[in-house]
């Protein structure tokens, strides 16, 4: 099922900020995994144990969400050459373009997403 209602134009345009995100992600991603590998070099002084730790579980929440992200960019670029993007995937119905435009990894409408929560 072809977006009807997104131009070929369209569709480039969010394949190519989609590709752009994504290189952002991975960037991001690769700077913060060579921060934790110099920071855990470091000794650090017994005091500083709860810090760390709480550093530590931070960044996991933060690495899980960069992996997330990371997904639905690639999980939107699939639906670009699947032919299904801007399709909500509960409904079948047009995303509006305003949608896809704030958030091109969008999935449903916002009616929908309304709905499941």
């Amino acid at each position: 099922m072809q977006a009807e209602h997104l131009t070929k134009e369209d569709i480039a345009l969010f394949k190519r900020k989609l590709l752009e995100m994504k290189e952002e992600a991975e960037d991001y991603t690769e700077q913060g995994n060579k921060q934790e590998d110099e920071l855990a070099s470091v000794n650090n002084h017994p005091a500083d144990l709860g810090t760390e730790q709480f550093e530590q579980q931070r960044d996991a929440g933060i690495d899980q969400m960069r992996r997330e992200e990371l997904k639905n960019i690639e999980d939107a670029l699939q639906r670009i050459e699947d032919g299904t993007y801007g399709i909500s995937e509960q409904s079948g119905k047009p995303i509006p373009k305003e949608r896809l435009e704030v958030m091109p990894t969008a999935r449903i409408l916002v009616e929908e997403a309304s709905e499941t929560n």
